[in-house]
């Protein structure tokens, strides 16, 4: 399939510019199957209904931390450099785009705050390297906590409300800090959601992927064979490898709540089993990929034309992506990061 496949029309209000309260989104549910899918109107705290005893929901449990610097103005820079961090490379080196990133040379050195130094240590294609000027990690984080911004996607078109984007663009679970965007599946749950789901005899289980740039890398070829994804680190440990394996044996289904948690598992499977370990994973899931692990998939409604849209059309079908989308503009859906969600059914 081409790029142009995923296309489709949304009108810019239903792009959601502010979170709801937890829980307080609204649900799709969609099951293909025959010609038409089957499309059910819910609430999301409906959703404990909806997952079944013996079944394993899989959490992203990546923390966002605030990626987002700027570079005072110096020497031949007569204004600010916006700068995304997206990669760890070493405990001080990140890989982060810049804008405007012609205006950087190797060699440049970058106050990013008053304690806060960076120096460009390699050019790359849409990217720079950065070597931080601290004495160890621990300096870092707290360094880039002070003087970092959330991250917001650009389509969320307003300055950051900083009491209430920090918290609200994390997860209630979120436990290991590495990610430049939130699992935005993930946001709408509360504790107590994810309390009654396991009340009701589904287990639940943690893994890691922090998001990077890479996952929202637009794909500027139509031909999907030439696109490559950036590498995101991902860690599945023993009692999550182990719990996937027990569900499975015991017929029940492996939930995923969110489009990295599918890439994180199917990597960990590549080779059958699913196996505990870290690595990273460039894994790009198009139509026509079999899925070997994950049977259900909650996820948000994603951008046209992007690689989280090819992956659940891979997931679900391509036509049942298209009529679900469709009643979701019908039904004035909320789109994006901060918007509604839907749980889908394995085509």
């Amino acid at each position: 399939m081409r790029r142009s496949d995923f296309h489709y029309d949304l009108p810019g209000e239903l792009i959601a510019q502010h979170p709801l309260p937890r829980g307080e989104s609204r649900l799709m549910v969609v099951e293909p199957g025959g010609e038409a899918p089957r499309i059910v109107h819910r609430a999301f705290r409906e959703l404990p209904g909806l997952i079944r005893p013996g079944d394993l929901l899989v959490l992203n449990d990546t923390a966002v931390f605030p990626a987002r610097l700027t570079a005072r103005p110096k020497g031949n820079m007569k204004r600010p450099i916006e700068l995304v961090l997206t990669r760890r490379m070493a405990p001080l080196r990140w890989e982060a785009l810049a804008r405007p990133l012609r205006r950087l040379r190797d060699g440049d050195v970058l106050d990013l705050s008053n304690e806060l130094r960076a120096e460009v240590v390699e050019m790359r294609a849409g990217a720079v390297v950065l070597e931080f000027a601290l004495g160890n990690e621990a300096e870092f984080w707290s360094r880039v906590e002070q003087a970092g911004r959330t991250p917001l996607p650009p389509y969320i078109r307003r300055e950051e409300e900083l009491e209430g984007d920090r918290e609200r663009y994390q997860t209630v679970y979120a436990a290991r800090r590495g990610a430049v965007a939130a699992p935005t599946a993930g946001l709408h749950f509360t504790d107590q959601i994810l309390r009654e789901i396991e009340s009701r005899g589904a287990r639940i289980a943690r893994l890691t992927l922090h998001v990077g740039g890479g996952t929202f890398k637009p794909v500027k070829v139509d031909d999907l064979e030439r696109h490559r994804m950036d590498p995101e680190w991902y860690e599945i440990s023993e009692q999550t490898a182990a719990a996937v394996g027990e569900t499975r044996r015991r017929g029940g289904r492996i939930v995923a709540v969110g489009t990295t948690s599918v890439r994180a598992l199917e990597s960990a499977a590549a080779a059958g089993e699913i196996r505990s370990g870290s690595g990273e994973t460039t894994l790009f899931i198009t139509p026509g990929y079999e899925f070997r692990v994950v049977d259900a998939l909650l996820t948000n409604f994603h951008l046209p034309e992007s690689t989280l849209l090819m992956l659940v059309s891979a997931f679900a079908g391509v036509e049942t992506i298209r009529r679900a989308y469709a009643e979701a503009i019908r039904e004035r859906y909320r789109f994006y990061s901060w918007g509604d969600a839907m749980l889908l059914g394995r085509g």
